[in-house]
């Protein structure tokens, strides 16, 4: 099966990692739905891509200078359409629940900087909901990705790569993970690579397979799913 990994939920219908994306995602077929959490200056992981609230939201500054109640006030939806004015940053603990009852996987990326503690948390909200069984928890920072294992070393983990380099598949196995995940352009270029992570039992999800011309390449080229902005379109293409 190929998997429909929806990117920031779905995040083409709705304003990327708030909750209607999030569920949205799960009601339009996909199997993981993928979400950025950030840690904010009192500790409490929230669901945003940016460094900065400045983009996706009404206010501005960086997130770990921000306390949860302040970001908790800011309009995270105006931006997309109006009809999405008044729409939250959902807490982690809001996500989860939001999407336990929707039986979809999370491919949860945790943004670095991210210390021990901060780790720490969003793993005990994954068990505080059950689950840990129904995540993958991925980062661009490998040091991340060790501190998960370190918490909790049953969960899945992922690595996200900007690129495929002669150490990718040697730190692949190293930290234990299920998914290597790296730009579309790298897997249309990377069939040797891909078939050695393939041999260490590590799958490829690309990002972001938006061009949708993209699709049967990458399908053919080996990948265990797409990361994609259009993953109601990607349901219907699978199915067909």
């Amino acid at each position: 099966m190929l998997h429909r990994v929806a990117h920031r939920g779905y995040s083409t219908v709705a304003p990327e990692n708030t909750l209607p994306a999030l569920v949205g995602a799960a009601r339009a077929g996909a199997t993981f739905v993928e979400f950025d959490v950030r840690a904010t200056a009192d500790g409490v992981p929230v669901v945003i891509h940016d460094r900065t609230v400045d983009r996706t939201t009404t206010g501005t500054g960086r997130v770990w200078d921000l306390r949860a109640d302040e970001i908790a006030r800011l309009d995270a939806g105006s931006w997309f359409g109006p009809g999405h004015a008044g729409l939250r940053v959902p807490t982690l603990a809001e996500a989860l629940a939001a999407l336990e009852p929707t039986g979809a996987e999370l491919l949860l990326e945790i943004k670095p900087p991210a210390t021990l503690d901060e780790v720490k948390a969003v793993m005990a909200a994954l068990a505080e909901y059950d689950l840990l069984d129904r995540t993958v928890v991925q980062s661009f920072d490998a040091d991340v990705v060790r501190k998960a294992r370190q918490v909790a070393p049953e969960v899945r983990r992922g690595l996200l790569v900007f690129r495929f380099d002669a150490e990718t598949v040697e730190l692949s196995r190293e930290l234990g993970i299920t998914f290597c995940n790296p730009s579309v352009e790298d897997v249309l270029g990377g069939a040797p690579t891909i078939a050695a992570l393939a041999e260490v039992g590590v799958g490829v999800l690309p990002w972001t397979a938006n061009d949708m011309t993209q699709w049967r390449p990458l399908a053919d080229a080996g990948v265990a799913g797409l990361i994609t902005d259009y993953v109601g379109e990607l349901t219907g293409w699978a199915a067909a």
